[in-house]
């Protein structure tokens, strides 16, 4: 059975790094005057990378509830981990996701809100 637990592990791993390895600043937003502030973003699970690897979310695709949020992407529902927002103002204003795709499915490694119209 030990075995089958550090198999487990090592699939989870690989499927993290994976997922994480995918990001990358393309250099998009270079010239944003808020380039430095999105490289620093970060949530308890660490640094969201950078404006380049999030993902802008319409109002009708993410919600509050009770203190939690969930997000829309790829058609399914998924609720964000409390230690994956974002919890410094929003400078862009813009709801952004920071999504993690693995074989396990679709993580959110960060999450920030912006304001509901």
């Amino acid at each position: 059975m030990k075995h089958l637990g550090t198999s487990a592990a090592l699939i989870t791993a690989a499927a993290v790094f994976t997922g994480s390895a995918a990001a990358r600043d393309d250099g998009r937003y270079a010239q944003s005057p808020l380039k430095s502030w999105f490289d620093s973003l970060r949530s308890a699970k660490g640094l969201c990378c950078s404006d380049a690897d999030g993902s802008v979310v319409a109002d009708v695709d993410w919600e509050s509830k009770d203190g939690h949020y969930r997000v829309r992407l790829d058609g399914q529902w998924i609720d964000v981990p409390d230690d994956a927002v974002v919890t410094v103002p929003n400078r862009a204003g813009r709801t952004m996701v920071w999504p993690v795709k693995g074989a396990s499915g679709i993580s959110i490694r960060c999450f920030l809100p912006g304001s509901m119209m």
